[in-house]
């Protein structure tokens, strides 16, 4: 099992994220004594009688919803069993794309609904955008039990609608969960509560604990960015040349035999270098600088990859857009498309489809795709790259879409037809 989870929240405004992420650091005491004594007289300044639990995370959700800063904020938590590493994202609609942000590592989402609203179009919004990022994990936390009488019958109802939907996006029954929960008293959070004996399953925090999540999956086909070459030219190396950069996926051994992309150059890993010392493999997310057997003319941008399992060498890629962005997409408009450690200048084809997320349908031929918009399109590069399909191997199948004029990010882009 993995020590470590990436996990992301979503969910609508007031279905009560902020008191269950608050709840979530308090019982991993994971909370300051200071921040909590702060969060305590706050509340008995409100009236509370117990500590609300929010503002452990509204300081920066008010900035973020009142347009100062919209960047998603990750949390960081541990048990024993555990760490964890979560992305809070907003819940306003104008906010869909922080969803994007948050959830593009995640290997499990945390899905909020109001128990006495249950599913709503932004419920179903978030869960098709997550099922588009290929979030392996879904777990539909049906909050404010409490306030619908811990009622089973109104939880089975959410649950199952829920679990209809999350099918439709192509999700298995067995990688998602429904859990009733009180964010505000706790129950089913990191206890199990008294007052839903109707429910059998795990709380929220055991299923965080337990739930497994596959790292690289150790067949995936070597990807190496060139981030950096390293010639140091001094007396102890004058014939150094090392390829450093971290490993995107799949593992790496001396004596594999590479291809660099997109010249398509062949040579064979001699060694593999670190700051602790040469290792024998090494695997996804390692940074690494590689040795080849032969001097091969490789910049920073160039991609390494396995000779045998080559990612489409291509200057034309249809991909699915996350459109981040309040300037409309339009055919023919000229942006950056950054991959890797690439960037290379493209030109807006044909727009092909755009997504509707609550009929689960697509709309073809859009005119333009605008803000919160997930749609497909072509993009023809100036330059050819290497890439993978986003389903099979997500580092080097997505890419960003930037505006050349002033550096902003346009899009997020997934190689491959995510939907039909």
């Amino acid at each position: 099992m993995s020590s470590l989870l990436r996990l992301a929240t979503a969910g609508s405004v007031d279905d009560g994220k902020s008191t269950l992420v608050g709840r979530l650091l308090y019982d991993t005491k994971s909370v300051l004594a200071d921040q909590l004594d702060a969060v305590t007289r706050a509340s008995v300044d409100k009236g509370l009688s117990t500590p609300d639990l929010s503002l452990l995370v509204d300081g920066l959700r008010s900035e973020r919803e009142q347009g100062i800063t919209i960047d998603v904020a990750y949390r960081y938590f541990a048990t024993p069993k555990r760490s964890f590493v979560l992305a809070d994202t907003p819940g306003h609609v104008q906010y869909t794309r922080n969803t994007v942000t948050g959830a593009s590592t995640a290997q499990l989402a945390v899905l909020l609904v109001d128990a006495r609203k249950g599913v709503i179009e932004q419920t179903r919004r978030h869960a098709a955008v997550l099922a588009l990022l290929g979030v392996p994990n879904l777990v539909l936390a049906v909050n404010k039990i409490d306030l619908v009488g811990y009622d089973e019958a109104t939880f089975t109802v959410i649950a199952e609608e829920f679990a209809e939907h999350a099918a439709s996006l192509g999700y298995e029954r067995g990688s998602v969960l429904a859990v009733p929960v009180s964010a505000l008293v706790g129950d089913n959070v990191a206890e199990k509560s008294d007052k839903t004996p109707w429910y059998s399953g795990p709380t929220l925090l055991e299923h965080l604990e337990t739930v497994p999540v596959a790292p690289d999956p150790h067949d995936s086909a070597f990807r190496f960015p060139v981030q950096y070459v390293i010639r140091p030219r001094t007396a102890d190396h004058p014939d150094y040349r090392g390829y450093a950069g971290q490993i995107a996926a799949g593992t790496v051994r001396p004596g594999d035999e590479i291809v660099v992309l997109p010249q398509g150059l062949r040579s064979r890993v001699e060694g593999i270098d670190t700051a602790d010392g040469p290792l024998a493999e090494a695997g996804a997310g390692t940074s690494v600088t590689l040795l080849l057997a032969d001097d091969l003319d490789i910049s920073r941008g160039d991609l390494i990859a396995a000779a045998d399992r080559q990612p489409t060498v291509t200057d034309e890629i249809t991909a699915t857009l996350c459109w981040l962005s309040a300037k409309a997409l339009k055919p023919g408009a000229r942006v950056l498309v950054k991959h890797g450690t690439r960037t290379v200048q493209a030109l807006v084809g044909e727009l092909h489809a755009r997504f509707d997320e609550q009929t689960l349908s697509s709309v073809d031929d859009p005119a333009t795709l605008e803000l919160n918009d997930i749609g497909r399109a072509t993009l023809r590069l100036a330059e050819e790259i290497g890439v993978d399909d986003y389903g099979v191997s997500p580092r080097t199948g997505a890419f960003l879409v930037i505006d050349p004029k002033d550096g902003d990010t346009l899009a997020a882009g997934l190689v491959g037809e995510r939907f039909a």
